[in-house]
């Protein structure tokens, strides 16, 4: 089987998303790749809910429009995706919530609330019994299903059992997804893996107020503090989130923030002061649709340039944008290294398709990452906080000092740390400044700031989320997939090997005016063809293959 795709639907306080998880980790324990989209309104209950599950015998990074399974927690979604079904697809349903009626396609009926009510089971459990029944519909063996329950079920797990089992006598068989020889692999949200790449870098702080993307990242946090030995702090706003984790970068901790669009904005005033006072700290920022509060659990890439040019004056900032879970593993690590030994400001840019999407995660696949070391004083004569050196970078040091005094500043300032307005040394630690954003390209010139994919004389340009998608439908139609990982300082060398030969560039993005396109366009980078998504909801395979069948028509 190359590919098979589930989709759950219900109401929030069903937990769809946990019961997409399950699904995912079913199809994993077999030995596929994964790959699940959860779509959910901004409601605490009602709403329609969904997970999109896809498994594959390759890696993926993208959902397909159509379904082979589809599980109706209620009559909405049966209505809803009617339209996903092929003549091949098989629905599972709640015959206490759902009629049976409108589709042509074998299905299955599970008496879900009478089974709850002689269980004495909470109306929660509701998908531990379909999935019960998933698992019969689609050949997984009961043991499958007990393993994961038992591993992943905190509390009631006997009657959680019991009821799983009741659906899955009740359904019956429909095909059989057969066991892969393959690893099994862990699956772990984008932002699950921003975190484990932050921690394996060195982070000693995580400072952030609740921002759906973002969200799910804090809870990660602290939910694991204790085994990592990180602070994790919820502050009132942004503002003191972002002053705070400069508070700790001065005290020696490394420190990351988490935020939106809508936060982000509150941040910028305290961006403009670790941009003149040099202090090093990572902003985890997870796009969605704006302006303003906009779709607030919806997808979009439309911050780019808000990234590049936030904050008053000039500095250098590092940007980078990962595409799955490995590579936001991997460069979220990068990104506190960058941060710490230039001592700029480190935004790891992501979105919701990538934050809470769930991915199949080969930590082998992902790269080598480590803590790396940052210049350090080295306690002779008097501290300079800010001496000039070839490189831009000063020697950090922290307080307690004995004899010194540790001085950051937001004024214009000397090498000392001490506010001047003289216009020579206002000049000169500008420039000081500014040479840090040399070394700092000069540093990632060792690293894939570009990965190319596949041959062809047309290139997909893309950056983020869009990796997984652009990707497979590159393959499949022979183009070459470009992705632009590092943003800023922007790779223009590796761009223009990159784009060697390539006589047309699509722009693939999630916004309406091609930011990476138009960032590109400044290094003179033209692209042919626009193909742009911005409803909220991400490219699924079909949508790419069907715009680049116009395009290339």
């Amino acid at each position: 089987m190359d590919n098979f795709s589930t989709l759950i639907g219900g109401i929030a306080g069903d937990g769809i998303n946990e019961a997409g998880v399950t699904v995912g980790r079913l199809f994993s324990r077999l030995g596929y790749h994964i790959y699940m989209y959860y779509d959910y309104p901004s409601l605490i209950r009602g709403g329609h809910n969904f997970s999109l599950v896809r498994a594959s015998s390759h890696k993926i990074g993208t959902h397909m429009d159509q379904v082979d399974v589809l599980i109706a927690l209620n009559q909405e979604t049966l209505e809803k995706h009617l339209g996903r079904l092929k003549d091949s697809s098989f629905v599972i349903y709640d015959m206490d919530k759902v009629k049976a009626e409108g589709f042509k396609q074998k299905g299955c009926g599970l008496p879900v609330s009478g089974i709850l009510k002689e269980e004495g089971a909470l109306p929660i459990m509701r998908n531990t019994c379909i999935l019960g029944g998933f698992c019969r519909v689609v050949g997984i063996e009961w043991a499958v299903l007990e393993d994961v329950l038992r591993k992943h079920i905190p509390k009631k797990l006997e009657q959680n059992l019991q009821v799983a089992r009741r659906g899955y006598d009740s359904a019956v068989e429909f095909c059989r997804v057969e066991k892969l020889d393959m690893p099994t692999l862990p699956i772990m949200t984008g932002n699950q893996a921003i975190g484990l790449g932050l921690i394996k870098a060195g982070l000693g702080a995580y400072v952030a107020y609740p921002m759906t993307p973002s969200s799910s990242l804090l809870d990660f946090m602290a939910r694991f503090a204790p085994d990592f030995g990180l602070k994790v702090v919820h502050p009132e706003n942004e503002i003191a989130v972002m002053l705070m984790a400069q508070g700790f970068a001065y005290a020696g901790i490394k420190a990351a923030v988490g935020t939106s669009g809508g936060g982000f904005c509150l941040m910028t005033e305290g961006l403009s002061l670790a941009g003149m006072a040099e202090m090093p700290v990572v902003i985890i920022m997870g796009q969605r649709t704006g302006p303003s509060t906009g779709l607030p659990t919806y997808t979009a890439q439309g911050d780019l340039h808000f990234i590049l040019n936030a904050g008053q004056g000039e500095f250098p900032r590092f940007v980078v944008s990962p595409g799955d879970a490995e590579e936001a593993y991997y460069w979220s690590g990068v990104a506190l290294n960058m941060a710490w030994k230039f001592q700029v400001p480190a935004f790891i840019l992501s979105d919701k398709t990538v934050s809470e999407g769930q991915y199949s995660f080969d930590l082998a696949a992902a790269g080598d990452l480590r803590e790396e070391a940052y210049p350090l004083w080295k306690g002779q004569g008097r501290y300079h906080r800010y001496q000039y050196t070839e490189t831009g970078v000063s020697p950090l040091a922290f307080p307690p000092q004995k004899g010194q005094v540790i001085k950051v500043d937001s004024y214009a300032h000397d090498e000392y740390g001490i506010t001047t307005e003289e216009p020579k040394i206002t000049k000169d630690m500008n420039d000081k400044r500014l040479l840090k954003g040399g070394s700092l390209a000069k540093d990632l010139e060792g690293y894939e700031t570009v990965k190319v994919a596949g041959e062809g004389k047309t290139a997909l340009l893309f950056w983020g989320s869009n990796k997984g998608v652009c990707l497979e439908a590159a393959e499949k139609l022979r183009l070459r997939a470009v992705q632009v990982l590092v943003l800023s300082p922007f790779p223009e060398e590796k761009l223009k090997e990159a784009l060697a030969g390539i006589e047309r560039v699509i722009a693939v993005e999630c916004n309406s005016t091609a930011q990476l396109a138009r960032l590109a366009g400044c290094y003179g980078f033209k692209t042919q063809d626009r193909i742009l998504k911005y409803d909220g909801r991400p490219f699924s395979l079909n949508d790419l293959e069907a715009e680049l069948g116009k395009v290339l028509a």
